[in-house]
C-alpha cells in the first residue's frame, strides 16, 4: 500500500511540515516592523536614541582607528570584534592588562595574542582571517612594524591628547573621543572639525561614552557591557 502524500518525504527536503494559514499586514502596518540594524560590523554601544552604532572594521581595504580614550572601551573593542572572527593582535607595554583578557577570549582558541611595543610580527590577515591590531603604546606610540592594509586595521589607544595626536587623529579614518580637559576639548574640536557644543561636550561626557567621529559624520555613543564583559573587565571606566 502506498503512503499517504501528507508523510511522504521529499527528496532532500525532508518531510512536509504543517500547513497553516498566512500572515498579511497592510501598508500602514509595515513601518511597525522596522529593525534597529545598522551596518554589518561590531557592535560598540547605543546611540542617543538607543539604537545599536556598529563599527565597520573588517575592511578590504586599509583602515585606522584612533581613540583618545580608556583601557576598558578599547578592550570591549577588542573583544566584539574577536567574536566578529577577527584574530586580535595587542601591541602593547603593559601586557598584565591585556593577559585576563587574551586568555579568556575566544573560548579557548587563540585569538587574541599580546606583544612587545615594536615586536608585532606579519599576521597574514585575509577576507576568511581579518585582523585588527590594537597599540596601547603609550602617549607616544612609535611608528609601528605592521600597518594598515586589506582586512587588518590597526587601533591605536591614547590615554590623553600627547603631542602625536593631531597627526594619527587626521590619518585616521575614525576617531573616538572620551572625557578629556577642558583645553584639549577645544584643541580636539578645531582638530576634528566639531560643533561649539559637541567640543564642549567632550569634557563633560560619562564613563562609557564616546564620541565617533568618521568624515563629517558624528556619533555620541554609550558603550554597555555585557554580565560576562563586567566579569572580566569591571565596570565602564575613563581612567585606568
Amino acid at each position: 500500500m502506498s503512503t499517504p502524500p501528507s508523510t511522504r518525504a521529499r527528496l532532500g527536503f525532508g518531510l512536509i511540515g504543517p500547513r497553516r494559514s498566512r500572515h498579511g499586514v497592510s501598508f500602514d502596518e509595515l513601518a511597525s516592523l522596522a529593525l534597529p540594524v545598522g551596518d554589518d560590523g561590531t557592535v560598540i554601544g547605543v546611540d542617543a536614541d538607543g539604537r545599536p552604532a556598529v563599527l565597520g572594521i573588517n575592511r578590504p581595504t586599509p583602515y585606522e582607528v584612533t581613540l583618545v580614550g580608556g583601557l576598558w572601551t578599547a578592550q570591549v573593542l577588542a573583544l566584539r570584534a574577536a567574536a566578529t572572527g577577527a584574530r586580535i593582535a595587542v601591541e602593547t607595554g603593559r601586557a598584565a592588562a591585556w593577559t585576563g583578557l587574551a586568555q579568556a577570549a575566544g573560548g579557548g582558541q587563540p585569538c587574541v595574542s599580546l606583544h612587545e611595543v615594536g615586536r608585532v610580527p606579519p599576521q597574514g590577515a585575509s577576507a576568511g582571517s581579518p585582523v585588527v591590531v590594537v597599540r596601547d603604546c603609550g602617549m607616544r606610540p612609535p611608528r609601528g612594524r605592521v600597518v594598515a592594509g586589506p582586512w587588518q586595521s590597526v587601533v591605536t589607544l591614547l590615554p590623553y591628547l600627547s603631542p602625536v595626536a593631531p597627526r594619527l587623529m587626521e590619518k585616521s579614518a575614525l576617531v573616538g573621543v572620551q572625557r578629556v580637559s577642558p583645553d584639549e576639548a577645544a584643541q580636539i574640536g578645531r582638530i576634528l572639525r566639531l560643533s561649539p557644543a559637541e567640543s564642549q561636550a567632550l569634557s563633560t561626557l560619562a564613563d562609557g561614552v564616546t564620541l565617533w567621529c568618521a568624515d563629517r559624520d558624528r556619533q555620541f555613543v554609550m558603550t554597555q557591557a555585557t554580565d560576562s564583559e563586567t566579569g572580566l573587565l569591571g565596570s565602564a571606566r575613563r581612567m585606568d
